[in-house]
């Protein structure tokens, strides 16, 4: 691969707001460029998004307090090194004159002369002046600004100690703590490097390049050449210019299959945090391993091994994987591609085991080992969660118009995959493998269907079940989940949610309102609580179910507001019909909203203000 150098460059900030004393600087003539990069051991790829905006924030605030406006600041990250380059800096702190009040002028003479003394070795001229205190004295104080290179390098050591890596450690015999152990720390102001010591490290003009294809240290003279000889030596500096590299050869190597790529925006931001000379290679999967369920091969390789995967043109998946070496191979990568095709092979292997192993026993027989999964300390076990999921789901299959049987048979079927070897192996396919156990054993695909997708939806991006009896499951799941957690006294507080009950109750606002489910909540809520039984003493069912309902209708609220609903005409609806049927209550709101739109609604609103 080649391509011409350009400014590792990714994050642009603009400088603080002007302060008196302290105008913004602009790049030009007398201005010169902060170039700071602390190259170290890896740096774990989900740390460095966050990294990167810390050191802005952290230098930003420093450049303020020290009173160096600047131009533009922009910063970097690759697996070894984090980088920032601030433009538009002058080349000394701007002189800066500060007013100081001592004391009335008939104050004692120890006073005048204590104030004096704080004065010594200041540039400084007395006058009197009258304030609400009376007449005092007070100091006009001259402070000439120091060379910026003298103010950075007295600043940055304090800057970097503080750094709020989320995991750090020590190494050697310092006591400073960094991500992983330095070791150079380059740091120039135009072609003068700015002298300070961190952690056992003193600043200097050098970095090294790529560690297998360029490893010799780099000398840089001047933060302008600095992108270009990262390039020549195997480094890409900018991790959106690395995620597009993976992307359009990842797009190349699947078209010249007939495939296309999956999208995956987490996995290729992953990726381009690993590596800093990003080489895209195909591999092939083995075609036993194309008998396992799709969902295992692309778990399996997304989770484990950081594989993008392809499907065909028909939608299938295809048995290729992709892998990006951080090597520009002199085989061409072969050696690579078979090494990652005998660990994918090993890893899928297992999972063949976990899929013969697990269908020789039917799911009803597993219900006996959900005893000893614990679903909270506070609700219970498994076990006791899939009996209350059949008749909760039993009860919801008259709202929702589907089979009361086959709503009840999958809701007690649905945990029983907790207890599988896949997904004791791979615990993100739990419930899908549940559905992929009932179709093997022969259940009828509406309850395969509800095992499978009662979890969802599980964020406001993610699909909502349509099917009859998956939506009754899905209902059951989530309003169990909450009447437990709120009788028991567990609810979400400020920005704390460990048990993700805003997102259960998000869960119920979708699969009621995207499937015009004429339920009412408070109903619902109190089957779910007589499930628990005795659990939790004498429990105030009026109280439980109010506060339910007022939570529910908390995130109704924000669900509307995100889609453009105005909240006013939300709370308007809420207020003056309490109700606990969603669909109804979404009708109001959307009547309202019409005939406030309309000439008469407008007439109203004119005549009322």
């Amino acid at each position: 691969m080649s391509g011409r150098p350009t400014s590792p460059a990714c994050g642009r900030w603009r400088g603080p707001a002007p302060r008196p004393g302290s105008p913004r600087g602009r790049a030009g003539p007398g201005m010169a460029e902060l170039l700071l990069e602390l190259f170290s051991e890896e740096i774990p790829a989900g740390m460095q998004p966050r990294a990167r905006k810390d050191l802005e924030r952290l230098l930003g605030a420093l450049l303020e307090e020290r009173h160096l406006a600047f131009a533009e600041m922009r910063s970097w990250a690759t697996p070894r090194r984090l980088g920032i380059a601030v433009s538009g800096l002058p080349e000394r702190q701007p002189d800066r004159v500060s007013e100081r009040r001592g004391p009335r002028v008939d104050a004692p003479e120890k006073a005048r002369h204590g104030f004096l003394r704080s004065l010594e070795g200041l540039d400084y001229e007395l006058f009197e002046r009258e304030d609400r205190k009376g007449r005092a004295l007070y100091a006009r104080v001259r402070e000439a600004g120091r060379p910026t290179k003298e103010a950075l390098g007295e600043a940055l050591p304090a800057m970097l100690e503080r750094f709020p890596w989320p995991k750090s450690m020590r190494w050697g015999e310092g006591e400073q703590r960094w991500v992983r152990p330095l070791h150079a720390i380059l740091c120039l102001l135009d072609e003068d490097v700015v002298p300070f010591a961190f952690a056992g490290i003193r600043s200097g003009r050098h970095t090294f390049g790529h560690r297998f294809m360029a490893p010799e240290r780099l000398e840089i003279a001047h933060p302008s050449v600095y992108g270009e000889r990262l390039r020549q030596a195997f480094v890409i500096g900018d991790p959106g210019e690395r995620e597009r590299r993976i992307r359009e050869e990842a797009e190349r190597l699947a078209a010249a299959e007939d495939c296309r790529l999956v999208e995956d925006r987490a996995l290729f931001a992953e990726l381009a945090g690993l590596v800093e000379w990003p080489v895209v290679l195909m591999g092939r999967i083995d075609p036993e391993a194309m008998q396992l369920p799709e969902e295992v091969l692309v778990v399996s390789m997304r989770q484990h091994q950081r594989y993008p995967s392809l499907r065909t043109a028909d939608g299938r998946l295809a048995p290729r994987f992709l892998v990006v070496a951080n090597i520009e191979a002199r085989d061409g990568g072969a050696a690579i591609v078979a090494g990652n095709e005998r660990v994918l092979r090993a890893r899928l292997w297992d999972a063949r085991f976990f899929w013969d192993t697990d269908r020789k026993q039917r799911l009803e027989e597993r219900l006996p080992a959900l005893e000893r999964v614990i679903f909270h300390a506070r609700l219970g076990t498994m076990r006791e969660k899939a009996e209350r999921l059949e008749t909760l789901a039993r009860f919801l299959a008259g709202f929702v118009s589907c089979d009361a049987e086959a709503a009840a048979r999958a809701g007690r079927l649905a945990k029983c995959d907790l207890v599988t070897g896949m997904v004791g192996e791979f615990p993100e396919l739990q419930g899908v493998m549940g559905g992929h156990y009932a179709r093997a054993q022969g259940e009828p695909e509406a309850i395969a269907r509800a095992i499978a997708e009662h979890y969802a939806p599980q964020g406001p991006e993610d699909d909502c079940p349509r099917a009859p009896v998956s939506v009754a499951v899905a209902l059951a799941d989530k309003i169990d989940a909450l009447a437990g957690f709120f009788a028991a006294g567990i609810r979400p507080t400020g920005s704390k949610d460990p048990f993700a009950l805003r997102r259960a109750a998000l869960g119920i606002i979708r699969l009621v309102l995207e499937n015009g489910v004429r339920l009412p909540l408070r109903r619902a809520f109190r089957v779910a609580l007589d499930g628990y039984g005795s659990r939790f003493g004498q429990v105030d069912r009026e109280q439980h179910g109010r506060e339910l309902l007022e939570f529910v209708a908390d995130r109704l609220i924000v669900h509307l507001r995100d889609r453009g609903v105005r909240h006013d005409h939300i709370r308007a609806v809420f207020g003056a019909t309490p109700d606990d049927d969603l669909v109804r209550l979404m009708a109001r709101v959307r009547a309202l909203e019409a005939f406030l739109a309309s000439e008469d609604g407008r007439n109203l609103l004119t005549a009322y203000r």
